[in-house]
């Protein structure tokens, strides 16, 4: 099956073809890394890893690509609140969101790109704006982008306005512009600023140019995906196109826009003003999961709202608890669980396999998470009330390397066999309860329960599972 996305650019679900037979970009929109990363970018960002995932289930060659917006005015403003070097701020921020990326499980992306290590490449991109007529000079301001250059402006967001939800940029705020949505590529130095030479004068780049100019840098003037939350839609998005396509005359700039829905907090956007804003690393010292946070976010269609509660994570929470107890059939000691090196065909197993396939063919229509955990409900559902030697251990395992390979969850990782002492203790408990030694077998089970392991006896023998 081929993989179809739905596409911002032309608002239909398109089968994706990449411009090059073997090889995808993807580009990505990144942080600007003043403070710590919240659960907005949770969901972004877990469900462009989805993406990536699922992209390199179809092809060898993946780039992804996210930029680090580490020059910014919030930079600059939270630097100066504390009193230290922007620089030093901008790079514990970088730490702390990578930090905060690789306990989700984000691990997709290529290569990570600062804005301030490509200013070559911006300069040169502001250039040819202003040698194209496209770009104007506002003295003791900036160089900005002049919309009615370019006839195509907003043909990705279907509009021209800003609205309440868009991200917009104080850098591209002036009482000077020609046109009411100019925007800056390029801002005039001020004392005390970080500064940049440029022929065109001292500055530093704008917001919108620095990720055509990194994307012009590993890419060319045109590639195959840009994703990033719908928010950033208009006027950021719309920015990127304007720029890149008048610079290159060539059309589109990318074929495929992917774009991610809201989060919300109990029911209400998210905002430090309003009290209910939280970060990723709050929730993970609260005793969270990263993995369950990761499956939270899955549990919605990327392009969909997500509706953040306590109680909702809790349930993600004992979903994934739940899915872990499946994971650790395979090690179960029984010597009916079957431990084949080679794929078989029979009923059982075929059923485990099918179910690896009807994972991925519900991810190939859009990323559809929310089918795709229905199937994997489904199927641990019957595991979970069949006997043990209805299970195939090889295609069961398969089924867990499907999931973690395309969903991220860690099933195999978190789900690690126990120890050989703790396997002779349960099977010693199968003897004594044999021989209805009652007291002797809750003796047992109390010292197994020690090592974290919960013994559940069903009709079929006892299954030993991890304690919540």
């Amino acid at each position: 099956m081929t993989l179809q996305l739905h596409n911002t650019l032309t608002k239909k679900l398109e089968e994706f073809v990449p411009r090059e037979s073997d090889v995808v970009h993807l580009f990505v929109c990144g942080p600007t890394v003043y403070d710590l990363s919240h659960l907005g970018h949770a969901k972004t960002y877990v469900q462009m890893d989805i993406l990536a995932r699922v992209l390199k289930q179809h092809y060898d060659d993946v780039f992804y690509l996210q930029n680090i917006t580490d020059i910014d005015d919030k930079i600059i403003a939270r630097a100066t609140e504390q009193g230290i070097d922007w620089q030093q701020l901008r790079s514990q921020f970088e730490v702390e969101y990578l930090k905060d990326m690789t306990s989700l499980n984000n691990t997709s992306v290529t290569q990570y790109a600062r804005a301030t290590e490509y200013i070559d490449d911006i300069i040169s991109q502001v250039n040819r704006l202003i040698d194209g007529g496209h770009a104007y000079t506002i003295p003791g301001d900036g160089i900005y982008f002049e919309i009615t250059t370019f006839a195509g402006y907003g043909k990705l967001s279907g509009r021209t306005e800003i609205k309440k939800d868009d991200s917009e940029s104080r850098i591209d705020q002036s009482d000077n512009k020609r046109g009411w949505n100019d925007f800056c590529v390029w801002k005039f130095s001020k004392p005390g600023e970080p500064v940049w030479n440029a022929p065109f004068g001292a500055g530093r780049p704008g917001w919108h140019i620095e990720d055509t100019a990194i994307a012009e840098h590993f890419f060319g003037p045109q590639y195959d995906v840009h994703g990033g939350a719908v928010d950033l839609i208009f006027p950021h998005h719309e920015a990127e196109i304007t720029q890149m396509e008048s610079i290159s005359g060539k059309v589109p700039f990318v074929k495929y826009w992917v774009h991610t829905g809201f989060l919300t907090i109990d029911n209400e956007k998210m905002a430090k003003s309003v009290g209910n804003f939280y970060t990723i690393r709050e929730v993970i010292e609260k005793g969270y999961d990263p993995m369950a946070i990761r499956l939270f976010m899955l549990q919605a269609h990327y392009r969909s709202a997500v509706n953040f509660t306590y109680d909702n994570l809790d349930a993600a929470k004992n979903r994934l608890a739940n899915w872990r107890n499946i994971a650790s059939l395979r090690h179960q000691t029984h010597d009916t669980l079957r431990d084949d090196d080679e794929k078989s065909t029979d009923e059982r197993s075929v059923s485990l396999y099918a179910t690896s396939q009807a994972i991925i063919e519900a991810l190939d229509k859009d990323l559809d998470t929310p089918a795709a955990l229905t199937i994997i409900d489904e199927a641990f559902s019957r595991l979970g009330s069949i006997p043990l030697d209805d299970i195939h251990q090889h295609a069961l395992t398969q089924l867990l390397q499907t999931i973690d390979d395309v969903l991220g969850l860690k099933l195999l990782e978190t789900t690690p066999d126990i120890d050989d002492e703790t396997k002779q203790l349960i099977i010693q408990r199968q003897h004594v309860r044999a021989n209805k030694d009652w007291n002797e077998s809750d003796a047992l089970r109390t010292q197994i329960e020690k090592s974290g392991i919960t013994v559940r006896d069903t009709a079929t023998g006892p299954v030993w599972e991890y304690t919540a």
